[in-house]
């Protein structure tokens, strides 16, 4: 699985509606609304490099509103929920 962090300038009178525009495409699994110099963080997970591609230019980047976006590719992922989980595997609730 290959995570990517898309940061996202948008129109800032449109945020809510494009946040749920990128929200329901089915490799996004979260947006954000954020302070600074971008409107968006938005969570993309796929299975191959060239998914990207459909997902990031072919989709978000054609929403109406959004004006850029920057890409993050993720190298590993360091969670302390995931860490739990891998912990509590084989434990009854």
């Amino acid at each position: 699985m290959i995570t990517a962090i898309v940061l996202i300038k948008t129109s800032v009178d449109q945020i809510p509606e494009i946040a749920e525009s990128i929200a329901a495409l089915d490799s996004v699994s979260e947006v954000y609304s954020v302070t600074g110099a971008h409107d968006l963080i938005a969570l993309v997970r796929v299975a191959q490099h060239d998914d990207l591609a459909d997902v990031i230019p072919g989709s978000i980047s054609k929403i109406p509103g959004v004006e850029s976006t920057e890409t993050h590719i993720a190298f590993r992922t360091y969670s302390q929920h995931d860490l739990e989980a891998a912990f509590a595997i084989g434990l009854d609730s």
